[in-house]
């Protein structure tokens, strides 16, 4: 089988070419010359501009990256005194709310802190505990008896507590029963204490949870 010869299958176009102007041929060639840029263009020269416009957006966003970890560090040495600052607080704050074992011994102080001024305890009466984010509060009804200065002695001696304890909604009138300016003085004793991690949770949620435990307890179960 005799091969094609190529020189041969070509030299109709080179005389059909040389049969065309000047101006033709220039046509042709410029036509040839701008297919060629144009399919180099979008296979070799496009996907590189995609790449380069793709790596110049990452190149930002690291650049953004940067200058935050870069400020960052600068305000790293204020950042840990905060937090130190703020644990310190912590500790502080835990040191005054005492925990739920600490709460009868906080009380006694209380009851003793009157004595130790010489008021006569008429009523001492710890209320239900209310319950907040993270602690609870206990109220605790007072009536004492004695003169205004030894009233206000206790106070000052229930201030000076090491736990958080507010005196609220105080109440004086002179008692009938004594003279020499005796006072019958109400008030309610506020304190504090941690509620543990359960205790802590939302009412709703709480109530909830007993109430899944009280329907398993009542589940009737499989007789044989």
């Amino acid at each position: 089988m005799e091969k094609p010869n190529l020189s041969k299958s070509i030299a109709p176009v080179f005389e059909k070419l040389e049969k065309l102007s000047k101006i033709q041929r220039i046509l042709i060639f410029s036509g040839i010359l701008l297919l060629t840029m144009g399919v180099f263009g979008y296979f070799m020269y496009y996907p590189k501009m995609q790449e380069i416009q793709k790596l110049g957006s990452e190149y930002v966003e690291l650049d953004k990256k940067l200058s935050v970890a870069i400020n960052t560090a600068k305000n790293l040495s204020k950042l840990r005194e905060e937090m130190n600052n703020a644990e310190a607080q912590l500790k502080v704050v835990m040191k005054a709310l005492p925990e739920t074992k600490e709460i009868p011994t906080l009380l006694e102080s209380i009851s003793l802190s009157g004595q130790e001024a010489g008021l006569e305890f008429v009523l001492f009466q710890p209320g239900n505990e209310r319950n907040q984010s993270f602690y609870a509060e206990i109220p605790v009804s007072i009536q004492i008896s004695g003169n205004y200065h030894n009233v206000a002695l206790f106070f000052d001696k229930v201030a000076r507590l090491p736990r958080i304890v507010n005196i609220q909604d105080i109440n004086m009138k002179p008692d009938p029963a004594k003279k020499n300016n005796e006072l019958v003085t109400t008030c309610t004793a506020v304190t504090y204490k941690f509620l543990e991690a359960k205790a802590a949770l939302p009412a709703g949620k709480a109530k909830k949870g007993a109430a899944k435990k009280n329907t398993a307890a009542t589940k009737p179960g499989k007789h044989g």
